[in-house]
């Protein structure tokens, strides 16, 4: 996940339903069903039932300061359960809070692709998909599709090698190995195989994590050094 180079977390909508391999330790589901359940949390009485929470709708003109912003870390915007009109209703807080950069990512490429064309994009906003392994990777295609004006993948967690990829247009790559309990391994050579792709083809390589159950120990040490770099104009 984005969330350790994002500042806050914006959650419209919560909840959500598996649709890959990447969603089977999902740590949204666990901390929704887990700790806020627990908490009383309002925003999950329906546990981690997609749940629209209009009232958040307008939070983000609210908050003066830029920041960077982790558009629906509990869910995924494109899920199916979710309006179109609401979708659009994101976007355009998204692009009225102008002063903030906003970063969205979705395994729903299709669903994406199927209505970029109404959303009103900015230069704010930046899309991504999620890609864990290599059978997801036309993921990719679908974004490049799109009129989005900033494109980054995600490759947590990295479950295989992806592949030779085309990265034209894409900005970012993020690349991260499963934590916690459960967590499935990652090798090597499978980020080595992005990072030197990211390097032919100019794209910024963010390395994040060994992860494991221990993943604080692991680190994020790739051949002795660390990438975390972030896109250019993503820098503050």
């Amino acid at each position: 996940m984005i969330a350790e180079w994002t500042e806050k977390p914006w959650n419209p909508v919560t909840g959500c339903t598996k649709i890959s391999s990447g969603c089977q330790n999902c740590y949204a589901e666990q901390l929704a069903n887990g700790f806020l359940k627990r908490m009383r949390n309002v925003r999950y009485q329906n546990g981690f039932n997609v749940t629209l929470q209009e009232d958040l709708l307008d939070e983000p003109l609210k908050w003066k300061k830029p920041q960077r912003i982790f558009t629906c870390s509990m869910s995924d915007l494109f899920h199916a359960d979710i309006p179109d009109e609401y979708i659009l209703r994101v976007f355009d807080t998204m692009r009225r809070a102008s002063q903030h950069t906003f970063l969205v990512l979705t395994k729903r490429a299709n669903r994406l692709e199927a209505i970029a064309k109404l959303i009103e994009w900015a230069d704010n906003i930046w899309m991504g998909v999620t890609v864990e392994e290599e059978r997801y990777a036309d993921r990719i295609r679908m974004l490049q599709g799109t009129p989005a004006r900033h494109k980054f993948v995600c490759a947590e967690p990295l479950l295989s090698s992806l592949g030779e990829l085309n990265l034209t247009d894409i900005e970012w790559i993020f690349v991260g190995g499963e934590s916690g309990p459960g967590a499935r391994p990652m090798e090597e050579s499978w980020v080595l195989e992005l990072r030197d792709q990211c390097s032919a083809q100019g794209v910024t390589f963010t390395f994040k994590q060994w992860g494991g159950v221990r993943r604080r120990k692991n680190g994020s040490l790739l051949q002795g050094q660390h990438y975390h770099e972030m896109p250019p104009v993503m820098r503050d």
